[in-house]
């Protein structure tokens, strides 16, 4: 799987269904952790298809493969509400994977939800920094291994809502976002942050996406996932209605 650095560059992989797209993702992940010799970042995404995608790597014969004691996982985004609401991709991610294997607490790294949405922004951020090593991203030294996003009907991509501040943010690695269009405020990594990766992997599926994912993968510059940008590679996994076909093999 090799793609370009940027959504309209990237390598478009079209499978039958959002199962195949999970299981597709899964087998990357583990091949990449495994591959690693150090820490392996990850930066987890919310949404139905990474609900499969979580369900499937916390099974026995998945679980017991995968290095989860060199693995640090992150997260692109976040809903600003109690990991207990049914809206908090932390709390997806909890109960789905985590709970399930034997992943280190430490190596788990969730985005507040409490105070004030800037300042927790803010922690999140020295976080990473604090993980990174640096306080500043650096060519050639990624801060994510792999960086998994979904894209919404509206072009949004982690929480980068369309018409919001945060889209023009050039500095900081974290930021809140109040869309217009959507419920909760929301802490997002920045475009920055998410360039700074070896991969980047879009998960979309289903027939409501094929209209935007057309736009976005020629560089529609209305629609925020179309600014998206990897260090390393950027890839579409996609399953055939969202790629808007009815029949063959990818």
């Amino acid at each position: 799987m090799q793609g370009g650095h940027d959504v309209t560059s990237a390598a478009v992989v079209v499978l039958d269904s959002s199962d195949a797209v999970a299981r597709r993702v899964a087998s990357f992940l583990l091949e990449k952790a495994c591959q690693s010799k150090g820490v392996f970042r990850i930066a987890l995404s919310g949404g139905s298809t990474p609900r499969k995608l979580y369900a499937l790597m916390a099974q026995p014969d998945y679980a017991d493969r995968f290095p989860w004691g060199r693995a640090q996982f992150f997260y692109g985004d976040d809903r600003f509400v109690p990991a207990d609401s049914p809206d908090s991709n932390r709390g997806m991610a909890q109960s789905l994977l985590f709970a399930h294997v034997p992943v280190p607490r430490d190596n788990i790294h969730p985005m507040p939800d409490q105070g004030d949405a800037d300042e927790a922004a803010r922690t999140y951020e020295v976080e990473l920094k604090r993980a990174y090593g640096a306080d500043r991203l650096e060519a050639g030294r990624p801060l994510f291994d792999v960086v998994l996003l979904g894209l919404g009907e509206n072009g949004h991509t982690a929480s980068l809502f369309p018409r919001q501040p945060v889209l023009e943010e050039k500095t900081h690695w974290v930021a809140s976002c109040v869309p217009d269009d959507a419920p909760h405020t929301r802490l997002t990594l920045t475009y920055p942050a998410i360039a700074s990766s070896r991969h980047v992997l879009f998960l979309v599926t289903g027939a409501a996406k094929a209209a935007v994912l057309e736009r976005v993968r020629v560089g529609d510059p209305v629609e925020p996932a179309s600014h998206i940008r990897s260090e390393g590679e950027v890839v579409w996994i996609v399953d055939r209605e969202a790629a808007g076909q009815a029949t063959g093999k990818g």
